[in-house]
């Protein structure tokens, strides 16, 4: 129901069990409101498909053009206590399900924003947090009641990674959405399961994403260092996040040479220390070394007399998934591991004015699938990236529960509808607090509809009276009100249902936070026995801060 009409009047008057505490006219009783407003100021934008990009200059000076909330809540540097807790809720779900960064953070300062109307009306804390779990309770309940369709085994999934990748890229979605249902097809279980790190993304700038390919086996963007460039036969691999030379070479160590003898007795000495890292590799059949780090020439040499194929990579995040894949762990210093990878061969590949660097496995043991994606700039890449992983995530959860909701804000409103109708008919702080609910829910709709340009009032409008009828369909378009199920826009209900819990959980601890209490160095200081001012000045702090 509209909660303005008078069956069911707008909070905080319909409190009447709880009087109106003294002195709360004025006051900011949540003290984790503000920055909660502040960091859905910033993500607010960026929601939905017709969400807009910003410009991002990372703390080292990078600048970033992207939408991607994820990447914007990672690069944002934050003093406040609240703010903190928010990113890491809405960063943590995200880890979990693969999207829902927006939706984690909006909603959750929409609820914190009706908490403190429920608090300037006289609810106490205690009811408020108990009639929340109640109220989450009931619409974690209400959700399998909304679902509309359950994807079968052998339906293509193409419209439910298309309703995520949508939001996550600026052109050419259908085509990267083939892409992936096809990757991720190829790469199930034939008894239906599902692993993520069976499909890899390599990017490689140059060429459009017309000419992005599906290639068997693990690629990735890398080249090789030495003179040995391909393993063609029985690749034993060894990863290495580490300088591929000396251990430690930067230890803070000097060497004392009182003569030219010293000096090539110490130059032998490491010569020889470095030929024996590598034998200790040959030995241990070890013939291709990937390294995130440092090439030594030295080392590099050693290695092309002994066979070894080095390949350095500029991710750790490239050598913690061939880790995944390979099944071998990362080494922090030149040692062998104690079981290397194997795969068949290891070869180069270029594809257009990219180099890919191609880990394969004969066909019928492939463990891993590559989409090599294929862009002229480097942000277009990056959002090619983030789509392409969200969908597959999204395969991942339709694996495990293939059950859809109506998406484009279809469910928020229907559960808006419904939680505002019971909120009507509960008597004490349940009524109150479920309208509060349901007015969080719409928020979310209502910034759909501001991002594509519509006419909020109006579409809102429409919605509500589309759900009051029985329209649970109704969800918001490019240019109004649309049936989701006939433009096929879903929304899965796992990360749906994970996604509301990760809601309600920080926004109850947030909502009943009483203050927030830095602790801080004392600036009463024991007086100082040195006498020189200056070198007082430089003496660090014992928390790592210069002393004003």
């Amino acid at each position: 129901m509209d909660s303005r009409s008078s069956s069911a009047p707008e909070l905080p008057e319909r409190l009447w069990p709880c009087p109106r505490a003294p002195r709360a006219q004025g006051q900011h009783l949540l003290s984790s409101l503000a920055p909660a407003h502040t960091l859905a100021r910033v993500i607010r934008p960026c929601y939905g498909p017709h969400g807009r990009q910003k410009l991002l200059v990372t703390a080292r000076g990078d600048t970033v053009l992207t939408g991607y909330a994820t990447a914007i809540l990672g690069a944002l540097e934050l003093e406040h206590p609240a703010a903190r807790l928010l990113r890491d809720a809405a960063l943590g779900h995200a880890e979990h399900t693969g999207d829902g960064t927006a939706f984690v953070l909006l909603l959750a300062e929409a609820l914190l924003a009706q908490a403190e109307r429920l608090l300037l009306a006289g609810l106490p804390r205690a009811q408020l947090r108990e009639a929340y779990a109640r109220a989450t309770a009931e619409t974690l309940a209400l959700l399998p009641s909304l679902v509309i369709r359950s994807l079968g085994p052998l339906e293509d999934p193409f419209w439910v990674l298309y309703s995520v990748m949508n939001t996550h890229t600026l052109f050419q979605t259908e085509y990267l959405t083939t892409l992936v249902a096809h990757a991720c097809g190829a790469a199930q279980e034939l008894d239906g399961s599902f692993h993520p790190e069976r499909v890899g993304v390599c990017t490689l700038p140059g060429g459009h994403l017309e000419d992005s390919c599906l290639l068997p086996g693990l690629a990735m963007a890398g080249e090789p260092c030495g003179q040995v460039t391909m393993v063609l036969r029985g690749a034993r691999v060894a990863l290495f996040a580490c300088t591929f030379g000396l251990a430690n070479p930067n230890a803070p160590a000097t060497a004392r040479l009182s003569s030219p003898a010293d000096l090539a007795k110490f130059r032998k000495g490491s010569e020889q220390l470095i030929d024996k890292q590598v034998a200790q590799l040959a030995s241990a059949d070890v013939n291709v070394a990937v390294v995130w780090g440092e090439v030594e020439v030295k080392t590099l040499l050693q290695a092309d007399k002994h066979g070894i194929m080095v390949i350095h990579v500029g991710s750790r995040r490239q050598l913690v998934y061939l880790s995944e894949v390979l099944g071998t762990p990362l080494m922090p210093s030149l040692t062998p591991p104690l079981e290397p990878g194997r795969c068949q061969r290891v070869y180069t590949q270029e594809l257009g004015e990219g180099l890919a660097v191609v880990f394969e496995w004969e066909c019928r043991d492939t463990p891993a699938l590559t989409l090599v994606l294929r862009g002229p700039t480097t942000e277009g890449l990056r959002g090619a990236e983030q789509a392409a992983y969200h969908g597959i995530d999204a395969y991942r959860q339709l694996c495990q529960d293939p059950r859809l909701l109506p998406g484009a804000g279809a469910t928020e409103m229907a559960l808006a509808t419904i939680l505002s109708e019971k909120g009507t008919r509960l008597e004490g702080p349940d009524g109150p607090v479920f309208q509060a609910f349901a007015q969080a829910l719409r928020s979310l709709p209502a910034t759909l509809a501001d991002n594509a340009g519509l006419t909020v009032s109006n579409v809102m409008a429409e919605m509500n009276a589309a759900h009051q009828a029985g329209d649970f369909l109704a969800g918001v378009g490019d240019e109004g009100i649309i049936n989701v199920a006939q433009e096929e826009v879903w929304d899965t209900l796992i990360a749906k249902a994970q996604g509301l819990q990760a809601v309600a959980d920080v926004a109850i601890q947030l909502a009943t936070v009483d203050e927030i209490v830095v602790a801080k160095e004392s600036s009463t200081r024991q007086p100082d026995s040195n006498p020189n001012p200056t070198k007082a000045k430089e003496r660090p702090s014992p928390l790592g801060k210069k002393v004003p």
